[in-house]
């Protein structure tokens, strides 16, 4: 397949991307809560089962790996990335090492791991994997996101999507506002439109091509604290006018 035609398959009306990519220490803290221990056959024999179910045809275009998963064969033959093929989804993989601090800015994060992606990338590509996820965080305050953040943070997923389209995958691009504060829905918005075309214009930079990827974007709507609740209806048309512009570009 293409990447345009892996980026529909995995986008399909009627069906979702299921992210099974919780590091190790994650799904620790879900097993405790049901007094499972951490073990690598448990967290196989939880991870087959989803991908087992009969639900995965109908309703999952993609699944997004943890490093450790798609390298495991189930218990009963074929390997992790063959059984999702196998119910017509698409398998993925977490390539992203994680948010850490900003140099030069230690209140935000950069998100790292394009120290030996391409790498990384081949033994993903030959493991079954035809799509990646990096994730990009910024927080909204009075000073922050910061032009450094935003510039370094769009730097990043651009040469992540052009590492992951040279290894013939379609990259995940997932910039994401987070939703922690007192701030409004129209500064969610700014900051949003501000985050979205600095990555729009580094991945043109790196001749990216948009019709190989996916935007996994934040939705648009006020701080976790805001006193400011807005209505379903504003919520719905912030997005909706931000979807325009994306679709324009």
């Amino acid at each position: 397949m293409t990447l345009n035609e892996i980026a529909k398959k995995i986008c399909a009306k009627g069906k979702g991307i299921l992210a099974a990519d919780e590091s190790t220490a994650t799904i620790a803290k879900r097993f405790k809560s049901i007094n499972v221990e951490n073990l690598e056959k448990n967290r196989l024999s939880f991870r087959q089962t989803l991908f087992n179910s009969s639900a995965m045809k109908d309703y999952i275009g993609g699944v997004i790996l943890f490093d450790e998963t798609i390298k495991q064969k189930t218990t009963f033959g074929p390997t992790i990335p063959e059984l999702i093929s196998k119910h017509g989804a698409i398998p993925g993989i977490k390539v992203d090492k994680g948010a850490k601090v900003l140099a030069g800015s230690i209140e935000e994060t950069i998100t790292e791991g394009l120290d030996g992606l391409r790498e990384r990338l081949k033994e993903y590509y030959n493991l079954g994997a035809r799509f990646t996820k990096w994730r990009a965080v910024y927080k909204i305050t009075d000073n922050f996101p910061s032009s450094q953040s935003i510039k370094s943070n769009a730097h990043a997923l651009a040469r992540y999507a052009s590492l992951v389209q040279e290894a013939n995958m379609v990259p995940i691009v997932e910039p994401e506002v987070l939703m922690d504060g007192p701030h409004n829905i129209d500064k969610c918005y700014q900051i949003t439109t501000d985050v979205l075309n600095e990555c729009y214009n580094e991945l043109e930079i790196h001749n990216v091509s948009l019709k190989g990827t996916v935007l996994k974007p934040n939705m648009i709507i006020p701080g976790s604290e805001c006193k400011d609740k807005s209505r379903s209806e504003e919520i719905a048309k912030k997005n909706f006018r931000l979807s325009k512009k994306k679709c324009a570009k």
